[in-house]
């Protein structure tokens, strides 16, 4: 009975662990994460806008670099309104169902970025091993269906994700963590967690083993087609773009192996927890269309470009 009544009682509103700063220093985390957050939005913002206004950009490859932005700018407005919010009020309330709202788009975020990423690496295959039928292969049709493929099936996965926690009885309102995400939801519950701890980590361990594997062959075929040409600026040429996926991928993939470790260690500072968990989701975003920007030629050409046209034109 005291179980029953447990979950019944329980608020709906839920309590968030918070950051625990001075007033002084919440205000210059605040200032920071705003300044951050502008960062973000302007440089995805500029990155989208330069592939969209310029149709020399409209190619398969920066057509699948453009959900890469559009993917950053959803995973930083769930966090970054939230978490400057926080900082500035000191609010630590949240309501259950926003909660939800913000796991899931986190999560969506984070899964969508590995596949953006393995699809762009199978771009890069097709365009260097196969180049006499990269056009018959990476045709209009077949790109579409390459990016429906990339985000329903993430959308379908994650949301089995919260299917299986939205099942659970909740007895707990305190959230040990500064935002909302499925480990930290799965603490407020008081049913059999088994089924969810074991879908999430075959949806990890399934979705890593094909991306990783999948990026590591294709850009070992690359880097085989790439020696084997003799032209040195092809081979530069094609060097830099796949070094360019690969430092943005690698860097994701570290950062997320962190996070991940942060939560299997009982004995990790909460600070240190929640420094590394924020930091996974923070800094792709930020740097993602700044690499992009500075390393890949053409978007840097029009980019600046576009810059010039429309902002000294004023």
């Amino acid at each position: 009975m005291s179980s029953a009544g447990n979950v019944y009682n329980v608020s709906s509103d839920l309590y968030l662990q918070g950051f625990d700063l001075s007033p002084e220093k919440a205000i210059v985390a605040f200032v920071f994460a705003a300044l951050n957050y502008i960062i973000i939005l302007f440089c995805n913002s500029f990155l989208l806008f330069t592939i969209i206004t310029n149709k020399g950009l409209h190619e398969p490859m920066y057509i699948l670099l453009l959900n890469l932005p559009i993917n950053d700018l959803i995973g930083s407005t769930c966090l970054f309104p939230h978490i400057m919010r926080e900082l500035l009020f000191d609010t630590r309330t949240m309501s259950f169902s926003i909660c939800i709202t913000q796991a899931f788009f986190i999560h969506l975020y984070a899964a969508t970025v590995v596949l953006i990423l393995t699809a762009m690496a199978y771009d890069r295959y097709v365009a260097i091993c196969q180049p006499m039928r990269y056009i018959t292969i990476m045709s209009n049709i077949h790109l579409m269906k390459i990016i429906l493929l990339v985000w329903l099936s993430n959308l379908t996965l994650i949301a089995m994700l919260f299917i299986l926690l939205l099942r659970l009885p909740r007895c707990r309102s305190y959230l040990t963590s500064p935002f909302c995400d499925n480990p930290s939801l799965l603490q407020l519950v008081c049913g059999d967690t088994t089924i969810n701890n074991m879908y999430g980590l075959l949806l990890t361990a399934v979705c890593q083993v094909i991306t990783v594997g999948l990026i590591l062959y294709t850009y070992l075929q690359i880097l085989i087609a790439c020696f084997r040409n003799k032209s040195s600026d092809t081979r530069s040429k094609a060097l830099q773009t796949c070094g360019t996926h690969l430092v943005v991928f690698i860097l994701f993939e570290c950062l997320g192996l962190f996070t991940i470790i942060s939560y299997r260690i009982k004995d990790i500072s909460p600070h240190l927890r929640k420094f590394i968990t924020i930091a996974g989701i923070i800094l792709p975003q930020t740097v993602n269309p700044v690499i992009y920007g500075m390393r890949t030629k053409e978007i840097r050409v029009k980019g600046i470009q576009f810059f010039k046209k429309k902002v000294f034109a004023l």
